[in-house]
């Protein structure tokens, strides 16, 4: 491989060479056991994201930072004083199939988020900010890579069908690697989804980017809130809650609930705010509600399973109604925590806190969701391609940056994240890129932020399906094979009428554009079942 001529790779010394010889970075690793962590084929056959991760490296040594793979999780970080010019902390909390209309801040009636609603109303609310995906894998895969749903590595739930479909792969670049490289400290705690031991074990968070890491694997795991155990980095960790297994991934239900993996992960993201606030961190909170716990759904028809059901515990509702409600509030009580951690320890200003949800709501739990309109005004939930099912809450929090109060209407996603920090940390982001950063909007500058042509998403569930939005306003929905739905969402946010035939030019655009889209993958062939 170290003939191959244009080819980054790692000799026994640790130090990064081309493929020629000429040495790229001296005194890099000593370790003996020190891998190949970048592979490129410019100008041959194979995965153009394995090129655009190498030309990224090259220009960041260009710029005289080290970079620290992720496959050396354990090597030591450098030390960071506060108010070093690489930005500020950045708290990423995200929720688990939370609809946009359920919180009160986006005109939720019944379920009570005051500390969220308070949040919003320190910082900066966005209305018109879309998911990567509408499940939760991909758009987990979109928001690390910052690379939109049609040329992301993960671009759909696998499973144990297959695991290395669903899992990172060394060659992909991620957020927590990109912040980890200029010294931040990084850490998960809560749902991955993009790794596991075994076929998938390229894709586990050590080997992508985080020092720390305490959670679920995969989602069949975190379907259920009161696990037999969770994964501390690589190890299994017991917990006290007694289970009935569905399956062999994790999957099951307590029959004795003590401990709640929510309770957990936001007790360790407390800790670890503690323990690095001398430092710039970022901190990854992948909270798993409100979604349900489906195993529990199907054999005893309720898969809200909270602790309690707290301000319902009188409502005239089912236990269903009940449990996905407290999940919600509990939820905004933890980042509550947080928030308020964060004052206490002097951090408010030095730190940015972004909160969103990976996809639409759920109708899995055996609750009503016509009792809550989950949604909003939109139609569709998890697995629709209509807004329902991506467009989420994102706010922003940044006490002395981000101008109390301010509500937004760019149009951002998920995969925005990663430009952003970039931006922030004052490294350099991969280019080409999908991600756009939304600095310039905390900033109180929305005229100076890049704006979209497009987003884009797909999904393989059931038929192979693609979606659009053009300028901010035309909506593009087709199934393989088939002519593309349109949808002025400037007047129509319900997406009821389509209006391809008054629209050809229209029309035509979006569909050369989802006939290029994305990138080919032998992981996620489009099928038409």
């Amino acid at each position: 491989m170290g003939g191959d001529s244009g080819c980054a790779v790692e000799n026994s010394g640790g130090e990064l060479t081309c493929g020629d010889g000429c040495s790229l970075a001296s005194n890099r690793r000593t370790r003996e056991d020190a891998v190949v962590r970048f592979k490129c084929q410019l100008g041959g056959s194979g995965d153009v994201w394995q090129s655009l991760k190498v030309v990224f490296l090259l220009s960041f040594l260009a710029s005289g930072v080290v970079w620290s793979p992720s496959a050396m999780a354990q090597v030591d970080q450098p030390t960071v004083v506060p108010g070093d010019s690489r930005g500020p902390s950045i708290i990423l909390i995200l929720a688990d199939d939370l609809g946009y209309g359920e919180l009160g801040c986006y005109g939720q009636q019944l379920i009570q988020t005051p500390r969220l609603d308070q949040m919003a109303a320190e910082g900066l609310r966005f209305t018109r900010f879309y998911s990567g995906a509408t499940v939760c894998a991909p758009s987990r895969s979109v928001l690390m890579t910052g690379q939109h749903h049609g040329h992301t590595r993960v671009r759909g739930n696998a499973g144990a069908a297959n695991p290395s479909a669903q899992a990172l792969r060394p060659e992909d670049l991620t957020l927590a690697e990109l912040l980890r490289s200029v010294g931040y400290r990084t850490a998960l705690f809560g749902k991955w989804g993009l790794g596991d031991v075994g076929a998938a074990e390229s894709g586990l968070p050590g080997r992508q980017g985080f020092d720390e890491f305490f959670g679920y694997l995969n989602q069949m795991h975190a379907h259920n809130h009161f696990p037999a155990f969770l994964w501390q980095n690589e190890q299994r960790v017991l917990l006290r809650n007694t289970v009935h297994a569905v399956g062999t991934a994790g999957a099951g239900y307590a029959t004795e609930a003590v401990e709640y993996a929510d309770d957990l992960f936001t007790e360790r993201s407390l800790q670890f705010v503690r323990e690095q606030r001398e430092r710039p961190f970022f901190l990854f909170l992948s909270l798993v509600t409100p979604h349900a716990n489906n195993e529990r759904t199907r054999e005893q028809g309720n898969g809200a399973h909270v602790p309690d059901f707290g301000p319902y515990a009188d409502r005239d509702w089912s236990e269903q109604d009940r449990g996905h409600a407290a999940m919600i509030t509990r939820l905004d009580a933890h980042v509550g925590r947080l928030l308020d951690e964060l004052r206490v320890l002097g951090l408010a200003e030095r730190t940015l806190v972004l909160f969103s949800s990976d996809n639409g709501p759920h109708n899995e739990s055996g609750h009503n969701p016509s009792r809550f309109r989950p949604a909003g005004p939109f139609s569709g939930m998890k697995r629709s391609l209509t807004d329902g099912g991506i467009r989420v809450p994102f706010l922003a929090w940044w006490p002395g940056t981000i101008a109390a109060g301010g509500v937004s209407e760019h149009v951002g996603y998920a995969g925005d994240v990663l430009a952003t920090a970039a931006e922030l940390a004052d490294c350099p982001a991969p280019s080409p890129t999908d991600s756009l950063s939304l600095v310039p909007i905390f900033r109180g500058q929305p005229e100076r932020a890049g704006q979209h042509e497009f987003l884009y998403w797909e999904f393989h569930e059931g038929g192979f399906r693609q979606a659009c939005l053009y300028q901010q306003r035309w909506k593009a929905i087709r199934r393989l094979g088939g002519v593309a739905q349109l949808f002025d969402t400037q007047i129509d946010v319900g997406e009821k009428t389509d209006v391809a035939a008054q629209h050809p030019n229209i029309l035509a655009r979006v569909t050369d554009y989802l006939n290029g889209a994305r990138s080919e993958s032998s992981d996620w062939v489009p099928r038409a079942k």
